[in-house]
């Protein structure tokens, strides 16, 4: 492993009860010398245990900022109060093993300033969750990907490559996931750290392409993996497509050719209603779901009482 020290970055907004599960994960890993975690408003009982966790943990600083700045300003404040040499951008929802960071480390060692390793994230039955390794993001490639058609069309690469064939090795690859980033601090101060215009969503779409632009690598390293939980947070999904959406716009109106952002007039507002229909559907299975449930539970009941006389 790197003889560099590792610190550990990770922000929490409203994040549940994997939070704490994330924070073992992180200090059950010796090769991580510190983890820095980012509390965006959590409920007064989450805060109240990060500090408890916090004073009697010496690997572990809780910076608590009072609200909710946003992903990527969380991940800077938190890079800029770490001592360490390589920086590990995590998901507060993450379960990291032994041995990931170390592996990461290491291919960020053989690389040259600025780079970015992303680790392979797994779902908690061990598949690859989508968006660890994505191909060049551009208005095509997403109106294909969020319609679903670059599945469907022979011959068309997805935006999305987990379905593609797991490389043997550290491969090069157009963007990879901020729920699990390595960098060096040297990369991190070269790429002038996360986009703060982003609020959420897209900054770590941003930051690969910046380090392609300046020369850079991204790497893919398959052999280095985590479970993603996800889905775990109590916020509003509306609330979070909208910031998807409107970190797309952004990212195409600072990355796109001339062409791309003349349509973007158009194709904006029809990725911010897709978007936001999809979480309204999304919310709307949950709740048919949840009724369902709900429905068993009190047939259940009910049989329950008649059985013994009630």
């Amino acid at each position: 492993m790197s003889a560099a020290r590792i610190s550990a970055v990770m922000v929490s907004y409203r994040t549940g009860p994997v939070l704490f599960d994330s924070i073992r994960a992180v200090l059950s890993d010796p090769d991580i010398a510190e983890l820095i975690l980012v509390n965006h408003d959590n409920p007064t009982n989450v805060t109240v245990r990060l500090d408890t966790l916090d004073s009697a943990e010496p690997r572990l600083r809780v910076i608590h900022t009072g609200a909710n700045l946003g992903f990527a300003r969380g991940c800077n404040i938190g890079a800029r109060a770490a001592s360490g040499d390589l920086l590990l951008f995590l998901n507060p929802d993450t379960l990291i093993g032994r041995g990931t960071a170390a592996l990461l480390a290491s291919t960020v060692d053989a690389l040259d300033v600025p780079a970015i390793v992303g680790a392979r994230i797994l779902n908690p039955d061990g598949s690859e969750q989508r968006g660890a390794r994505r191909g060049e993001l551009t208005l095509l490639s997403a109106a294909l990907s969020f319609s679903g058609l670059a599945r469907l069309l022979p011959g068309v690469r997805d935006f999305h490559r987990e379905n593609e064939p797991l490389p043997a090795g550290p491969v090069e690859m157009p963007s990879v996931s901020g729920a699990a980033m390595m960098m060096s601090r040297a990369s991190y101060r070269r790429l002038n750290g996360f986009d703060e215009r982003y609020f959420l969503h897209v900054e770590d779409l941003d930051i690969c392409k910046r380090t392609w632009r300046v020369g850079g690598k991204v790497v893919f390293e398959p052999r280095a993996s985590l479970v993603h939980v996800g889905s775990t947070s109590c916020v509003n999904l509306v609330f979070v497509e909208w910031n998807k959406a409107a970190g797309l716009r952004r990212y195409f109106r600072t990355h796109a050719g001339t062409p791309a952002r003349a349509l973007l007039w158009l194709a904006g507002p029809l990725l911010t209603f897709a978007l936001l229909s999809r979480a309204v559907l999304i919310r709307s299975g949950q709740r048919v779901v949840q009724t369902r449930q709900r429905l068993r539970a009190r047939a259940r009941l009910a049989q329950r009482r008649r059985s013994t006389g009630q």
